[in-house]
């Protein structure tokens, strides 16, 4: 039971529940659950690969979560690496399994998002914003493969653009509070090549162009009030309020605080794209 718990911990699991709600809404907004197999299926795919994409992630972050994270199963040594490198790749075989009885097109989404998150960790993460960029497309995918499992990927364009950018000022924040261990590992992200002030302004920048990007479709007439309510108090007062705070405050505890608010916002940023 222990193992199993530690495998479940290096899954991520709220990551995995929003990736495959991601899946789920993203059919839903189209218009049409059907084929109802198809989205079983694409939300257990995303969840099992987003499970192995976490996975191997902390399998070559051990010694940068012994100083950063040091609770985590593999730091701890609660599992062995050999035991997580395998329990990834049965991961990322059951989620591509499940991807091939939907269709070709969704199977080959799928396997490239697994071979990019796989080099994200492998490789990416320890480069200046290209592992933040993959894992940003990688969520953003999510969408993608929700409307593609019902044969309508356009509809899920929008959504799949809002959480490009909500991720992308996220994994910034995480790299900013990762800094010592990153540094100590020689992973050279943006936050230890140029520094905490351009980090912050990058932050910032980030999050402006999304809070215009929400706007836009509401404007637009596409999308109803409901929506942009549910923004206007659910996702934008945390997004102004991390702009305000980084400024002032770029500890690790507080980083790390601001990251897990917004995981816990992505949630009602799902919310306010299914009553749009």
């Amino acid at each position: 039971m222990k193992k199993f718990s530690a495998i479940l911990q290096l899954t991520r699991p709220v990551n995995v529940i929003i990736a495959m709600c991601s899946v789920f809404i993203a059919a839903l907004i189209t218009g049409t659950l059907s084929p109802i197999a198809n989205v079983i299926l694409a939300c257990l795919s995303a969840g099992l690969i987003t499970a192995g994409a976490n996975t191997i992630n902390d399998y070559y972050d051990i010694a940068i979560d012994q100083i950063n994270k040091p609770d985590r199963p593999l730091a701890r040594g609660l599992i062995s690496p050999g035991q997580a490198f395998w329990a990834s790749l049965i991961q990322y075989f059951f989620g591509n399994l499940f991807a091939i009885f939907i269709s070709p097109l969704m199977f080959a989404i799928a396997l490239f998002f697994s071979l990019l998150t796989y080099l994200y960790s492998a490789r990416l993460k320890r480069t200046v914003l290209w592992g933040n960029i993959a894992v940003s497309l990688s969520t953003a995918a999510a969408f993608i493969y929700g409307g593609s499992a019902v044969h309508r990927p356009r509809e899920a364009v929008i959504p799949a653009l809002f959480a490009f950018f909500f991720h992308f000022g996220r994994e910034i924040i995480k790299d900013m509070e990762d800094v010592a261990g990153d540094r100590e590992n020689n992973a050279i992200t943006f936050p230890v090549k140029y520094g905490m002030p351009p980090s912050i302004q990058l932050v910032s920048l980030n999050f402006v162009i999304l809070i215009l990007l929400t706007i836009f479709p509401f404007w637009a007439g596409w999308y109803g009030e409901w929506y942009f309510l549910i923004i206007v108090i659910g996702i934008y007062p945390l997004i102004l309020y991390t702009i305000y705070s980084i400024r002032n405050n770029t500890s690790p505890t507080h980083l790390h605080r601001l990251s897990n608010l917004l995981k816990a916002d992505m949630l009602v940023g799902l919310l306010a794209i299914y009553f749009r």
